[in-house]
């Protein structure tokens, strides 16, 4: 009779403790190395069979083409959607790390696909670079940022995926495709925002900029008054960012422009801790009392933050988030931003929903990618969170169905609720990727659930 994993852990183990060595000790051992994969939140969990973590890319090329099942490539983890569980092979590319190489004529770069952002900033400053942008974490993998259109803001700013020149990607039957514009053109143009669906990429050459400053300027403004103002604040700041207060009439701002100015004193170290802690007390002790909730918040967050830092473009764009979240993000039409956020944060007070997150509020250029969440259209980026101690179904069941009335596609790698058949006309080249999957990957050896589900796909 044959045993689940589960059942063979709870054997193992029973027998290395009873057994003194030989057979069953090498059984308990073995037992002990089947342990789950979480991801950054703790929201999405697996037991693969196989962990595998190739040394370099001649290696990650052999699992690729000995590996009979299911592979999903994992990152940091920092994905809340479904992208990366797997019964099958979990296939790190912590070990292909690092800078490859830089042009200074071109200003590109070339990475190794398990870089993390975090990690990009000190070798491209040391080549006299700079990402054109960055997403407000950093924690991700360059091939996750990639693969799942991650962004930053600014409407005259694309994804990470539209700065992508040049990848190679190790397709199921393990070729090497090395593509840009001009050699392979039809698959580079859907592998910038892949999904993991396509291969595994393993090299990503990015279009760069000069290393410059940034001047970053937080401050707290009356969420209406923000969004009235917004047409003037984006277009007189190259990046701009609002955060709404949920149950307050308040919200933080945030404007980052490049500026010649000298260095200041960095911000203290820390993340987010006695922010949320203090958001959560407030939530826990007034959410019964909305007039009380509101005046405690609105009192509070004036009194929380104010910046103004000029330092290295990495070292500003990106910020220390360490409380857990779950999240949900929707992109919508530029121009229905403001009466997006305002019917959430309506339906956030009449309702009394429980969570105490910020929203997220930016804006995004449009590409021509066909997987894109950006795909022909100018952005508006909104987000939800909800702690990762509190349970996310029912508040996002309510907020899901605003954007969707406002056109709105769910970020690859946030949460979300549809499926092919809603997503596949929110792309009008929906079918241009699918065709490029099935021909690369014809088996589906680099699908999973979620995956079948939000494509499609049911072989």
């Amino acid at each position: 009779m044959a045993l689940t994993r589960r059942e063979v852990m709870q054997q193992a183990g029973a027998l290395g403790l009873l057994g003194a060595g030989g057979g069953l000790a090498r059984l308990a051992r073995a037992a002990d190395r089947i342990i789950p994969w979480r991801n950054w939140s703790g929201g999405q969990v697996c037991i693969p069979a196989v962990r595998v973590a190739p040394q370099d890319e001649a290696e990650l090329v052999d699992v690729v083409r000995g590996t009979k099942g299911a592979i999903r490539a994992v990152g940091s983890g920092h994905s809340f959607s479904a992208l990366v569980p797997t019964d099958g092979t979990l296939l790190s590319l912590s070990n292909l790390s690092g800078m490859i190489g830089s042009d200074p004529q071109t200003l590109q770069s070339e990475f190794w696909a398990g870089t993390r952002v975090a990690d990009m900033g000190e070798p491209l400053l040391k080549a006299g670079l700079a990402m054109l942008n960055m997403a407000d974490i950093d924690y991700q993998t360059l091939a996750g940022a990639i693969s799942t259109s991650t962004h930053g803001t600014g409407p005259t700013f694309g994804s990470y995926s539209s700065t992508v020149v040049g990848l190679r990607l190790v397709t199921a039957a393990g070729e090497v495709i090395d593509c840009d514009a001009s050699n392979r053109p039809e698959i580079f143009r859907v592998a910038r925002t892949s999904l993991g669906a396509l291969g595994i990429i393993t090299r990503v050459k990015l279009q760069n900029r000069r290393a410059f400053r940034a001047h970053e300027k937080i401050w707290v403004g009356k969420t209406e008054e923000l969004l009235e103002d917004m047409p003037r604040l984006i277009k007189e700041n190259q990046h701009f960012e609002i955060n709404p207060i949920l149950h307050s009439d308040v919200a933080l701002a945030t404007a980052t422009n490049e500026t010649d100015d000298p260095h200041t004193r960095p911000n203290p170290g820390g993340g987010d801790g006695d922010g949320v802690a203090a958001l959560m007390a407030i939530n826990t002790y007034a959410r019964n009392h909305p007039k009380v909730q509101a005046a405690l918040l609105d009192t509070f967050v004036k009194r929380m933050i104010s910046s103004d830092v000029v330092d290295d473009s990495f070292r500003v764009f990106a910020h220390v988030r360490d409380q857990r979240f779950n999240e949900m993000e929707y992109e919508l039409p530029a121009d229905a931003g403001p009466a997006c956020v305002r019917e959430i944060l309506k339906t956030v007070r009449e309702q009394n929903l429980n969570s105490f997150f910020p929203l997220e509020y930016r804006y995004v250029k449009g590409d021509d990618i066909p997987l894109s969440m950006f795909n022909g259209r100018d952005t508006c980026a909104i987000s939800v969170h909800q702690d990762y101690r509190l349970d996310f179904h029912n508040f996002f069941a309510q907020i899901e169905p605003i954007f969707w009335k406002y056109e709105g596609r769910p970020h690859w790698g946030k949460l979300h609720t549809l499926n092919a058949n809603q997503l596949s006309k929110l792309y009008p080249h929906w079918q241009d990727f699918l065709e490029a999957r099935a021909a690369l990957d014809p088996g589906g050896k680099f699908l999973n659930g979620h995956l079948r589900s939000i494509l499609g796909v049911t072989c």
